[in-house]
């Protein structure tokens, strides 16, 4: 009987039911993983009916009367420590989220986010997003399902979106959103007062295999563990962890685009290395997972713009650069690349944009979630709705879908609620550095010579280490001793872009 095991015995039933879980679902991740990557074309329906079959599992696992019963066994037992506490305190939250789903809509979700992503594809391919819609419909209608299941105060919205950001709703974001259109429009005024800026030779042709080179061992100066990890191609660049031994990332590569890839490996690698820091100790328990979605992309906004994109970044591997490519680049200065790279101007593409008109490409897609899951916009207008909005927000005219409603494979994979976290991400990011910079000392003279160890160090210790202990705003207040600011934001780009 349970009763009569000791806290120490009942904590460790606990774990191991837990690393099961995490077991089943991690073996989802290598063929998700696997999917993006390397999955024949013919592979595709088996492969959906085999992730089908293991959330099923995973999710029965997780809903179990046995785990449950020890959850409620250990609840309120004073012996654990703060962190085993946490993780107990955590599941049962998320059980009783867990519970709400039917198995049926489990299994119906699976199969839906399989076809959708091939449909998603296929779409993209053909450049035309009706071969998309009916899928992405059936997706909208189970995501509305979802909200329902979950249940939600004020939007339906705030049930997706608190699954990606804990506490985070929408009118918090209405406002920080209400903040970008107010204060960035200026600062962008400014900025285009200023001399023009040359970026044509970034569109030079770059080596196909020297960028991959370039790029892996950008990641491993960062810090990136190859032992733990790997890096490949896929359609959209992205992070998966399937424990913090084994973090891969892919990117993707255009031979007329230098920046294409290098700031996806840096983006990707900031991911990694938070899933490579997370304690492997608390691996299958909620404190050996990400904070949220918003801390996650912190980290690799932190590394792709405020360090990647810094000048003292590239006094260091710019010279090298200049030798790999030195009919692109020999003649180009130092000055003359790093403004290049921080050109600020509008676009059609979401992973292309500069770090500041970015947040106007995230609050388009915001308000379009809304709409679908709400009802007030339908899959059918939706082409129409998002290119209106890029000629009303970002002043560009969309030529075509991939390009266009396309560009992102998120919706594919029914992530509605995931957008506003990149830029909630950013905030944090700006946020997190200012106090990395007041903390440690000399870390400009590091980041100049290609020593990121200190920085890497410090965001383990004061982020990377308390995986989910911390919701995203108590986080930033124990490392920077107040809640999100996003005027810390503008002072960096300001300080960055005006001086």
């Amino acid at each position: 009987m349970s009763g009569s095991k000791s806290t120490a015995e009942q904590y460790a039933d606990y774990k191991i039911k837990m690393q099961k879980i995490a077991d089943v679902r991690n073996a989802m991740a290598v063929l998700g993983w696997d999917q993006e990557t390397y999955l024949p074309e013919k592979g595709a329906e088996f492969r959906g009916q085999q992730l089908t079959t293991l959330s099923t599992i995973a999710h029965e696992m997780f809903t179990a009367p046995a785990l449950e019963t020890v959850l409620q066994t250990l609840k309120d037992n004073t012996e654990l420590s703060p962190v085993e506490r946490k993780n107990i305190l955590l599941s049962a939250e998320d059980v009783e989220k867990n519970k709400k789903y039917p198995i049926a809509f489990v299994a119906e979700m699976s199969k839906v986010t399989n076809e959708s992503y091939h449909a998603w594809i296929k779409a993209r391919k053909a450049n035309d997003f009706q071969l998309f819609a009916p899928a992405l419909s059936k997706m909208v209608e189970l995501k509305k399902q979802e909200a329902d299941l979950l249940g939600y105060e004020d939007h339906p919205y705030n049930a997706l979106l608190n699954e990606y950001e804990k506490g985070a709703h929408t009118g918090m974001l209405d406002t920080i959103f209400d903040e970008v259109k107010v204060n960035l429009p200026p600062l962008l005024a400014q900025i285009a007062q200023q001399p023009p800026v040359d970026k044509d030779f970034l569109h030079l042709h770059y080596d196909r295999d020297t960028q991959w080179q370039f790029g892996l061992s950008i990641l491993e100066n960062m810090g990136y563990d190859l032992k733990a990890g790997r890096q490949d191609i896929s359609e959209h660049p992205f992070t998966t962890s399937f424990n913090p031994l084994d973090v891969r990332v892919t990117t993707r590569i255009d031979e007329n685009d230098f920046g294409n890839m290098t700031w996806s490996c840096i983006h990707e690698g900031g991911h990694a290395l938070y899933e490579q820091g997370l304690p492997t100790a608390e691996y299958g328990l909620p404190c050996g997972e990400a904070a949220s979605l918003g801390i996650h992309e912190s980290q690799s906004r932190l590394w792709e713009n405020n360090v990647g994109r810094s000048l003292i970044f590239w006094q260091h591997h710019y010279p090298r650069l200049q030798q790999l490519f030195p009919q692109n680049l020999g003649a180009i200065s130092l000055e003359s690349f790093y403004k290049a790279i921080n050109k600020v101007h509008t676009s059609l593409i979401r992973t292309e944009a500069d770090e500041l008109t970015y947040h106007f490409h995230i609050m388009i897609r915001y308000e379009i979630e809304k709409g679908l899951i709400d009802g007030s916009i339908s899959v059918k207008d939706l082409k129409h709705i998002w290119n209106e909005y890029y000629r009303q927000y970002l002043y560009v005219n969309v030529p075509d879908d991939v390009q266009g409603v396309l560009q992102d494979i998120h919706w594919s994979h029914g992530s509605f609620g995931y957008f506003p976290t990149y830029s909630l991400g950013s905030f944090y990011a700006a946020q997190f550095y200012a106090a990395a910079q007041q903390q440690i000392p000399a870390l400009d003279g590091q980041i100049a010579t290609g020593n990121y160890q200190p920085l890497l160090q410090w965001l383990r210790t004061h982020i990377h280490s308390y995986g989910r202990y911390y919701t995203s705003n108590e986080l930033c207040e124990k490392v920077t001793g107040k809640p999100l600011e996003f005027g810390k934001f503008l002072d960096y780009a300001r300080a960055k872009y005006i001086g």
